[in-house]
């Protein structure tokens, strides 16, 4: 017997509870958010790096007024699209400058793509695969990890998915205002991302289209007013920013000079979109996982539900020609669909649900199909699949939830499908028993331990990956760490023991829903603890305290007009940058995102050579100097005693060039 769900046979398992209404489930998933995401809002403090770097951008709109042209520490920024920008600046003038403002849309990204998901996997699959899709959204681990610093990932997956829902149903439905959501909804995207957003979404609906016959209807798609919205919504800032910043001097190649230098269109489209594509960018500060790593990544971003894929993909393989005949409209008789207990107009809403499923399901796999594939091909990041994670979590739980729902799966049937699963889990609560163990092990071995508040202080400095990788400060992890982690260890240990074992009783025994929700819970209190442990990093990942020296500082009588000064790239320290609303002198720091712009003529004078530090160091208004660990001892024998320490953390130390009064 097969385990398919595709033909119309009367679900005979019982409904649970949770499912009786959307309050209910929409309470608890509402719960799930607020506290794996809203309470995460609030701690750590602003990262160095990307996070502290796209939060100077948007301070620079709240404070300017200037909604056209970002920059960072004054000078231009112009490799983003503005969206996120926008959204976080707003938030600045409600909330304040802080890590809750600047995250804020990206969380509430996130709960829409849990909202969409319950209401696409509802119209497909039903109720359960409703609750599934958007808690799975909730409780993954890659959505969750790559949400805790500013990025646009999780706003580009919302808008792009929306835009892919309304032009579908549009189709289906035959509701053409549903065409002008989509294009208005893409418009977005593309503020949000750049290019991949409409490339994304043609590359999934052109073949679409082609394969279930429906671009004959191409005159209802309002392909010509439809693409009018799109520029109207889209257009205007791209022009207005390549009219603000255009070429100056004679820019030849692709390496700008003090003053000759390409402007917007031709940094923006040709080296930010193509030439990244094709990993000649520059600046090439960027890097490529391996092809394994990013494969076998797309797992652990997923997990734990890809625990549940290979049942899923084996469902799909084993149930693929009833999927391909359901694709068309004429292809499926609803005759084939009456007996005795159902009415011609109950057994036709049956075949027109099986073929939105249908449909849905093809959709989406080319949708996370063409996404993935890019990437493997392109110059990527852990965190840049994210809007296929969106497809790849919806289909796992419709097809999860057929297999729960079909008859064969009640209490006490086993099937293929049902061994699979009871597997899976099985392979869960060994992997949370010997994580728990090894949780446990460093959990002893630093009980002896003092708790030290600077965790930084006890890590090793492996630099995988030359920390280009947004995972990299994960693997400089040590034993005595975990003398700093002991509550999030503990409670990372006590949910990974038990949530895997009592899931997998609960399936054993044919509690099938009961089971699915315990693993996305004990994900949940993982991710909590995950949270939790994260917030320890502070000191190593920000460098709000030394930004809180300086303000204290520079608050007393005849110190407002104190001199910041970073050692190296601005991204070292761009927390300081934002937390003391100060533009930075950079020494050497004529790198990265700083290089493009900083070629403008009217770049301001911030870039120092040794030189030049030695020269001013000491003389007109005090100053302060923030010096990574790289480069402490060639900034010691180049100031030497004239350096006067104010504050180190996690190896990063912040100098003045004269005694405290």
């Amino acid at each position: 017997m097969t385990d398919s769900d595709l033909s119309p046979r009367p679900d005979t398992t019982t409904r649970p509870p949770l499912l009786s209404s959307p309050v209910r489930a929409w309470t608890l998933l509402l719960l799930v958010f607020l506290a794996v995401h809203f309470a995460a809002l609030f701690t750590p403090a602003l990262l160095d790096d990307a996070d502290a770097t796209h939060a100077q951008a948007a301070q620079h709109i709240a404070l300017t007024g200037d909604w056209v042209t970002l920059y960072v520490n004054g000078i231009r920024y112009l490799e983003k699209p503005p969206l996120p920008y926008w959204m976080a600046a707003v938030d600045y003038h409600l909330f304040g400058f802080n890590v809750f403002a600047t995250h804020l849309p990206m969380s509430l990204a996130v709960l829409a793509c849990a909202i969409l998901a319950w209401f696409w996997a509802r119209r497909a699959w039903g109720d359960r695969a409703a609750f599934y899709a958007a808690l799975a959204i909730l409780t993954s681990l890659g959505i969750f990890l790559y949400t805790r610093f500013f990025i646009p990932e999780s706003l580009l997956t919302f808008f792009l998915a929306l835009a892919l829902y309304c032009f579908f149903t549009g189709i289906e439905d035959r509701k053409p205002a549903r065409f002008y959501l989509a294009y208005g909804s893409l418009a977005i995207a593309l503020l949000a991302k750049g290019l991949i957003a409409p490339v994304f979404f043609v590359a999934a609906i052109v073949p679409y289209l082609a394969i279930t016959g429906d671009w004959r209807r191409w005159r209802e798609f309002r392909l010509f007013t439809g693409l009018l919205l799109f520029l109207a919504i889209g257009a205007p800032w791209h022009i207005l920013a390549g009219l603000r910043n255009p070429d100056h001097g004679n820019p030849v190649g692709n390496v700008p000079t003090p003053g000759h230098v390409h402007g917007f269109f031709y940094f923006y489209f040709v080296n930010e979109h193509f030439l990244r594509f094709l990993g000649k960018r520059y600046p090439h500060d960027y890097n490529k996982q391996p092809w394994f790593a990013f494969w076998l990544g797309q797992l652990v971003w997923l997990f734990p539900w890809s625990l549940f894929l290979p049942v899923a993909i084996r469902r799909a393989w084993r149930n693929r020609r009833i999927f391909a005949s359901d694709l068309r409209y004429d292809s499926t008789n609803t005759i084939q669909y009456l007996d005795p207990k159902l009415s011609a107009w109950e057994a036709s809403t049956m075949a027109a649900r099986l073929r939105f499923r249908a449909r849905t399901s093809l959709l989406l796999l080319l949708y996370a199909g063409f996404i993935l594939i890019f990437f493997a091909i392109s110059t990527n990041q852990e965190y840049y699949t994210w809007p296929a994670w969106f497809a790849i979590l919806l289909l796992t739980a419709g097809s999860l939830s057929a297999i729960e729902e079909a008859p064969e799966s009640a209490p006490g049937r086993v099937t293929g499908s049902s061994r699979w699963l009871t597997g899976a889990q099985a392979f869960f609560a060994f992997i949370g028993i010997v994580s728990a163990a090894a949780l446990a092990y460093g959990l002893w071995t630093s009980r002896h331990l003092p708790y030290v508040h600077d965790i930084g202080t006890l890590l090793a400095h492996r630099a995988v990956g030359n920390y280009s990788l947004s995972t990299s400060h994960f693997f400089d992890l040590t034993g005595p760490s975990f003398a700093a982690l002991r509550l999030p260890a503990a409670l990372a240990a006590i949910a990974l023991f038990l949530g895997p074992l009592v899931a997998w009783r609960l399936r054993r025994r044919g509690h099938s829903f009961e089971s699915t929700v315990t693993v996305a819970f004990t994900a949940a209190v993982f991710l909590v603890a995950a949270h939790l442990a994260f917030a320890r990093f502070q000191p190593m990942l920000s460098s709000r305290a030394m930004a809180d020296t300086i303000n204290h500082i520079t608050a007393e009588p005849g110190q407002q007009n104190a001199q910041v000064i970073l050692y190296g790239d601005q991204a070292n320290g761009s927390s300081i940058i934002f937390y003391t609303r100060r533009q930075a002198l950079l020494v050497n720091g004529r790198t990265t995102s700083m290089i493009w712009g900083s070629d403008y003529p009217d770049a301001p004078h911030i870039f120092l050579d040794d030189a030049d530090l030695e020269s001013t160091w000491g003389t007109g208004e005090r100053k302060f100097l923030f010096v990574p660990a790289d480069f402490h001892d060639h900034v010691k024998s180049l100031l030497g005693s004239r350096l006067h320490e104010l504050q180190e953390v996690s190896d990063k130390t912040l100098y003045t060039d004269r005694p405290l009064n």
